[in-house]
């Protein structure tokens, strides 16, 4: 017998491992060192398996040890009439488990006099189908366009490059106005290259231009929260073909802001990863612990929506923007911060509110102020425009303020006391009414006559 190790040129690393563990399990015996019974007993290998190793190690050495593949091995051996029968049953039908699958070819066979396959050569078949034409046969172009075309991916270079809106129903319950358990949305805007919230909106009504318009306000203005420093004019707004952010309205701020609004493909909402990851973090990082989470069991006290604006914005400011982002592996905060940033900012918060804030109808000024939502607002400038039309803006977030517009011509911010505990001092009221007065009068003074202009 042979006690030489051939090299195994031109083989695997695979089948040279598979062959030089044969070897060490049979070499006690080409060696006389054990019999072929102990080892047979020692290893659990049968006896017969054992001597064909040694048979097929005498005549080619350590190249014998080798699996033999058989020609034919991972081919179906059916006719091609039947392998195409088999795939056009699998395509064709989406619910039907493989045995019903393999039962119905097999009644074809009969009909058709062909060989009829066994249930381990239907599963083959199956199997060699690409998943991507089982997804496109089952469920159509646009979920196959979604998962398996090729997509261009966008990755912005520098903070406020690119942000990206969009909205989610969240999975909690919070209390409404009506005192009832309701589902809130929430409109959220992400600067793409540091994955920081510049803007955030939380309501019960479903999104709309008016919600997307009162988020981007919040995140192009400066926070009042100066732990929350993303701020400025973005240079491109992606979003999908939604109503809401296809609106004239946004398409106009666009213009006035000089921000290139950039679509998604219709029916196409993709490369939205980044937006959709911050709603999982949202998700399970702060909705799961709160009452009200449709995944807990029934809680009997609920978030009312300003409890709940409030958690969703100190998540936001104190917890997401400080954690590590396994993308970027850097706190979305100091990504946005980095390198010394500086924002691209409107002229004014005034002319901001023109383009974004929520515009209600016209209001009368009142002797004591203006009345809106059963609240009073009040400013010493109103105290000269009494019994005149004015025009409003506010944000429903903070009724404390709203913005009072005279004829196209922003007029003052008139406060609600009973929110704010602002005071008007009496001497102020009084000024702006002699001011306004003064001004009337020059109005009513009459034109002098030509002569009357030569005599003077």
């Amino acid at each position: 017998m042979q006690n030489v190790r051939p090299p195994l040129t031109g083989s695997s690393e695979e089948q040279r491992q598979t062959a030089m563990a044969k070897y060490q399990i049979i070499a006690p015996y080409l060696q006389f060192e054990k019999t072929l019974s102990s080892i047979a007993e020692e290893t659990g290998i049968a006896k017969r398996t054992l001597h064909y190793w040694i048979q097929d190690y005498d005549q080619f050495g350590l190249r014998g040890l080798i699996r033999k593949t058989r020609s034919d091995s991972g081919s179906i051996q059916l006719s091609p009439e039947v392998v195409a029968a088999i795939e056009r049953l699998i395509l064709k039908y989406r619910r039907n488990s493989l045995t019903s699958i393999h039962r119905m070819i097999c009644v074809q066979c009969q009909e058709k006099d062909w060989q009829q396959p066994s249930y381990y050569q239907v599963d083959k078949v199956s199997k060699s189908l690409s998943e991507s034409l089982k997804v496109l046969a089952h469920q159509g172009q646009k979920t196959y366009e979604n998962q398996f075309d090729l997509i261009h991916r966008r990755e912005a270079s520098y903070p406020n490059e690119i942000w990206q809106a969009d909205h989610t129903l969240l999975d909690i319950l919070v209390m409404n106005e009506k005192g009832k358990p309701e589902r809130p949305w929430l409109t959220v805007i992400l600067d793409e290259f540091s994955r920081a919230i510049a803007g955030y909106y939380v309501t019960f009504q479903a999104p709309s231009a008016i919600q997307t318009a009162l988020a981007l306000h919040q995140a192009i203005w400066r926070k009042r929260n100066k732990d929350w420093s993303i701020c400025g004019i973005p240079e491109q707004f992606y979003t999908d073909h939604g109503s809401d952010f296809t609106s004239n309205h946004l398409e106009q701020v666009a213009i006035d802001l000089k921000i290139n609004l950039v679509f998604s493909a219709i029916g196409k909402p993709r490369g939205r990863g980044k937006i959709e990851r911050f709603f999982l973090s949202i998700n399970q990082l702060l909705l799961q612990d709160l009452p009200g989470y449709l995944g807990n069991d029934h809680e009997t006290h609920l978030l009312t929506m300003k409890e709940l604006d409030e958690k969703v914005g100190n998540f936001i400011v104190y917890t997401y923007h400080h954690r590590l982002h396994s993308t970027t592996k850097k706190a979305p905060i100091l990504a946005w911060n980095a390198d010394g940033f500086l924002p691209n900012m409107p002229e004014s918060l005034e002319s901001l509110d023109l383009l974004l804030l929520h515009v209600a109808k016209a209001r009368k000024v009142h002797s004591d102020g203006i009345h809106f939502q059963a609240l009073r607002f009040i400013d010493p400038n109103l105290a000269a425009y009494v019994g005149e039309s004015v025009v409003i803006r506010y944000d429903p977030r903070d009724l404390a303020e709203i913005r009072v517009f005279y004829e196209d011509r922003y007029l003052c911010t008139a406060i609600c006391p009973e929110i704010a505990g602002y005071t008007v001092n009496l001497k102020e009221i009084v000024a702006a009414r002699n001011q306004r007065k003064c001004i009337l009068k020059g109005h009513l003074k009459p034109e002098t006559t030509v002569i009357e202009e030569v005599f003077q």
